[in-house]
């Protein structure tokens, strides 16, 4: 009785997960899909808030926000650059080659071209590089490991429950929104990011399970940090429209800034890419050291950069300066493979320029003085949309850190002139998108292939066939019942084939022909179904379901072809 139970029980949890799976498969908005999107992004923001946290913890000994440039060459922390790209070397010594790349751009080169699906293996590395390169105070930002962590622990579940790929691709994004926003406390700006820099594309049915995971990773962060916007304390006062000529005139500098800034850090990844890795961090780290003697609040996510340009009577010169060391320490931390995010180390360049074009402009007018705190925010959004081609990202990201309204349409006026100079004028193009041209990395997907993506082979199967012996005298009998079902056969090799009857036009009867069909797992997508048969145009395709002899499904050419026809890929 008890063997039974448990036999019963076994089919009923079969039959569900080949339920899930069909559900799964379909492009369509579903409640099991936006439950597992949640799960999962439960789990990333558990390793989001580990990382924040352990950051933290080691940053309260190093206590770099506290090095002034009058000490610093009597303090031991001014080695912290170079000891860090010690550290870092020896983290991707200890790991495979194969699982070196990282970073944001990685990230999409694997959603557009592999499903979302990142190797483990390569969490551990980013993990621990990225950490040591934010607690010795090289200029990159938090968020490039977050992303790339969020979408590893999301994608190897994902892998793990067995899922289609379809779905995958989802859960990767979701977990990179669970990451975004567990770190920054934006939920909103989570997903606009995940739509606009990550997916490029916006779909009804990734809404729900993003914004979900967006939720989840923003109220993990208040429960542990609490409801912590970080600019909330830059004082934004409301401009009045005639401000907004000089606005217009400070998003065309704004532009040609953020064109010559990827212009140079992309120069530097081109040349460098080719350097042996110990020669390009510690390359890294004797720049980024050297800087730092000089000008140490450059160093660091942008923090330092920011609060000097928010500070009560900044200098100038010394801005000036100061945006000169920050971009150098930037470009040679990101262009030599220091891991580590570009937003954080943009953002205090943005904020210094910021600050800059408002003391330049008030000596003309001196009526502009009052709105530092404003300018600053712009040049921050204006900067980060253009160089990740990412505008409208870029306004809800500040919108949300700073807690302010105010920001919305000076921002949205500013960020025109500044986005059209940049990709009109200079050519420039997302920063991402350029660094996977230089590594290699294809991220280019044609329309048809982007829409067979999105289904899974299960949502077009036919799921009534029948699989015989191979016998000669009986497979033409078989054939002739099966009333319309498709009929396979293993033959001695151990290769399935397809068994049809074909018309012969000299005596006009029917013969018995077979010809070898491959097998995809039935978490394949239709852009693999289409991959195989499109090279003849004709055949079919068998789905198997865990092991290659469970055979539950066939896909024909001509099935694939009333689908792609229908309009609903």
């Amino acid at each position: 009785m008890r063997h039974r139970l448990k036999k019963t029980h076994t089919q009923w949890l079969r039959y569900q997960r080949t339920e899930l799976k069909d559900t799964l498969s379909q492009a369509k908005i579903s409640l099991q899909l936006s439950l597992l999107a949640l799960l999962f992004a439960l789990m990333a923001s558990g390793v989001i808030l580990l990382f924040r946290l352990l950051l933290i913890w080691i940053n309260t000994y190093t206590e770099t926000s506290e090095l002034d440039f009058t000490e610093i060459i009597d303090d031991w922390r001014v080695l912290l650059p170079l000891i860090g790209s010690i550290l870092i070397w020896l983290v991707a010594r200890m790991g495979s080659k194969r699982y070196r790349r990282m970073g944001i751009a990685y990230v999409l080169h694997r959603i557009k071209l592999h499903h979302g699906k990142l190797p483990l293996q390569s969490a551990p590395s980013q993990f621990f590089q990225a950490l040591f390169a934010l607690v010795t105070n090289f200029s990159v930002g938090r968020e490039g490991p977050v992303i790339h962590l969020g979408a590893v622990t999301a994608s190897v579940l994902a892998e793990k429950f067995k899922l289609p790929d379809n779905s995958v691709r989802i859960m990767c994004a979701s977990g990179i929104a669970a990451g975004i926003a567990a770190t920054f406390n934006t939920p909103l700006a989570a997903v606009i990011f995940v739509f606009e820099v990550i997916l490029r594309e916006y779909k009804v049915h990734y809404f729900f399970p993003i914004i979900l995971a967006a939720i989840c990773g923003a109220v993990s962060s208040q429960l542990v940090f609490g409801n912590i916007h970080e600019y909330e304390q830059i004082g934004v006062i409301h401009i009045p429209l005639s401000q907004y000529p000089v606005l217009a005139i400070s998003g065309v500098l704004l532009g040609c800034v953020a064109a010559l800034f990827n212009f140079s850090l992309l120069k530097v990844t081109a040349t460098g890419q080719h350097w042996p890795l110990l020669n390009r961090v510690l390359l890294a780290g004797v720049i980024t050291t050297i800087v730092g003697i000089f000008l140490p609040e450059s160093l660091g996510s942008g923090e330092l950069a920011i609060e000097q340009a928010i500070s009560e009577h900044p200098s100038i010169l010394f801005l000036i300066a100061l945006l000169i060391g920050k971009i150098i320490a930037t470009i040679a931390a990101i262009g030599l493979g220091i891991p580590g995010g570009i937003i954080g180390p943009i953002f205090g360049i943005g904020a210094l320029l910021g600050a800059i074009l408002a003391l330049a402009s008030a000596a003309i007018f001196p009526s502009v003085a009052s709105y530092i705190g404003l300018y600053t925010i712009i040049g921050m959004t204006a900067i980060m949309g253009v160089c990740l081609s990412a505008p409208l990202a870029a306004l809800v990201a500040l919108l949300e850190m700073t807690n302010n309204p105010s920001i919305i349409l000076p921002a949205m006026f500013v960020s025109i002139p500044a986005f059209l100079i940049a990709h009109q004028g200079f050519k420039s193009k997302s920063l991402f998108l350029q660094q996977l041209e230089i590594m290699g990395l294809g991220y280019k997907v044609s329309p048809l292939e982007l829409g067979l993506q999105k289904r899974g082979v299960r949502a077009l199967m036919d799921k009534r066939l029948v699989i015989v012996k191979d016998d000669d005298e009986l497979l033409l009998e078989v054939l002739k019942r099966a009333a319309g079902r498709s009929v396979l056969v293993r033959n001695a090799q151990g290769q399935m084939e397809m068994l049809q009857l074909e018309m012969q036009l000299h005596d006009h009867e029917s013969s018995l022909t077979r010809h070898p069909i491959e097998g995809l797992p039935d978490t394949a997508t239709l852009n693999e179904v289409y991959g195989i048969l499109s090279r003849d145009r004709r055949g079919e395709v068998y789905v198997y379901q865990d092991k290659s002899d469970n055979i539950v499904g066939v896909i024909s050419w001509a099935s694939l072809q009333q689908e792609i026809r229908s309009g609903q890929v």
